[in-house]
């Protein structure tokens, strides 16, 4: 009984290939595919066009390329392949190799490379009445991409208005995609390490303002690793000057600031470092940063000896003192001098001290006095005088350099906060101009479709 069933079957299915290949041979006989399937000469082949994504591989920037899979699926209708079925046993489906049928010759550039637009009319393919304007992604067969991620993919029939219906570019369907990066991998590997190098450069104003040699190195080091991330970035990017990728902006405003930060560092190590030998300070100097300034900036600056704004008591000066030691000696006995301390131990002292404060007419008399009956005291006392006076030079000359290293603090207080602040308002301002920088609701501006599956 199985022995007759399959004899069966395999004459069945004999005598349905040998209906399949009459098929084939009656459609073949006198087929040239060299020529388009047109009944009567001017008569258009509607030709429509859909695309199936089924993967985004990747987006080379530099080289400004997109790697895709997709699937392009193009129908027309070929008079010259048509059979009544009912006379070949019902047999409504032949497979024919591609390369014995009239092809349209679209090619990726979604325009026909062959016909113009007289010959062959490109549509987009209609499913169950309705235009498929986008471009179709199978849920179950498309693969996500982990970069980016897609907003549109719209798909539009456009004429290029500049070339005649006679051109093969006067026609062409286009399939668009666009797409928006995942920012997390870049937040997390590029932008918060230059954010974080370019927020170093202001740790310089915590070193002092005499220290402008470790200031210019910290600002110069901070500038080298800019600069490197932007000799990184830049391969990356596409040479193209029509745009410039955020990060490059950063990178750019990050790199101007250190240098004026670098400049900033020269100047108010050159401003410590002065004296009043090459410069001299002013009283518009004087009032307008050791006065004004720190108030806003909230310094409490120390007043140095010889200060701008309360005077301070006037110090004995060494002449006196000298006036004073010299009558002390010219008045008392050597043995006198001599044994003052033992008088002193056996509580013998005298009562009477000479007073502190002498007049200043009185030392004036005394030292001519002085200088008329003993010139050896007088040369003695020519050199106190000079070392009184050098002391007190050297007292208002450090003074005046110690006022040069206020000012100097100032500044650096002040250029600290400037600094701080357009550092922060410019990432701000940068980065929102990325987080700003969104795929628009629709695809296309004006109009208010949305070119996708409802």
């Amino acid at each position: 009984m199985a022995l007759p069933l399959l004899l069966i079957l395999c004459l069945v299915f004999e005598a349905s290939s040998n209906e399949e290949g009459k098929v084939f041979d009656k459609l073949m006989t006198n087929y040239d595919k060299r020529i388009r399937p047109a009944k009567f000469y001017g008569d258009i082949i509607d030709v429509t066009l859909k695309l199936t994504l089924t993967n985004l591989i990747s987006l080379n920037e530099k080289e400004e390329t997109l790697t895709t899979n997709v699937w392009v699926e193009i129908q027309w209708n070929d008079y010259r392949l048509a059979w009544n079925k009912s006379e070949y046993d019902g047999i409504d489906l032949v497979r024919i190799p591609s390369d014995m049928v009239w092809l349209p010759e679209i090619v990726l550039e979604n325009k026909s490379q062959a016909y113009s637009a007289r010959e062959i009319n490109l549509e987009l393919t209609e499913d169950e009445g309705k235009v498929i304007e986008w471009i179709h992604t199978d849920p179950g067969d498309f693969t996500e991409n982990g970069e980016w991620t897609i907003k549109h993919k719209p798909a539009k029939k456009n004429f290029n208005r500049q070339f005649t219906v006679d051109d093969i570019e006067y026609q062409e369907i286009i399939f668009f995609l666009i797409i928006q990066r995942k920012p997390l991998f870049y937040i997390i590997n590029i932008i918060a390490p230059c954010v974080l190098i370019s927020s170093l450069v202001v740790l310089v104003y915590f070193l002092p303002a005499q220290a402008g040699g470790q200031k210019c190195t910290l600002s110069v080091s901070v500038l080298l690793a800019q600069t490197i991330f932007l000799f990184l970035i830049a391969q990356k990017i596409p040479e193209t000057s029509l745009n410039v990728p955020l990060i490059g902006k950063y990178l750019m405003f990050a790199m101007v600031v250190s240098t004026l930060i670098v400049t900033n560092c020269v100047i108010v190590l050159n401003v410590s470092l002065r004296t009043p030998n090459t410069h001299s300070m002013s009283e518009k100097v004087k009032h307008m940063f050791l006065e004004i300034l720190p108030q806003y900036l909230g310094m409490h600056l120390e007043s140095s000896e010889d200060s701008w704004d309360t005077p301070q008591p006037r110090r004995r000066s060494s002449f006196g003192i000298m006036i004073k030691a010299e009558e002390y000696i010219l008045k008392k006995p050597r043995s006198e001098l001599m044994f003052e301390r033992q008088r002193d131990r056996h509580g013998l002292k005298r009562a009477d001290k000479m007073a502190e404060d002498i007049d200043i007419g009185t030392t004036v008399d005394l030292y001519k006095n002085l200088a008329h009956f003993a010139p050896e005291i007088k040369t003695c006392v020519d050199a106190c005088n000079f070392i009184a006076e050098s002391t007190k030079e050297q007292n208002d000359i450090g003074s005046e350099n110690e006022n040069w290293i206020l000012i100097g603090k100032v500044i650096d207080k002040a250029c600290f906060w400037i600094a701080l602040l357009l550092i922060a308002i410019g990432t701000l301002v940068i980065f929102l101009m990325g987080h700003f920088n969104q795929a628009p609701e629709f695809p296309f501006a004006g109009d208010r479709k949305k070119y996708a599956p409802e």
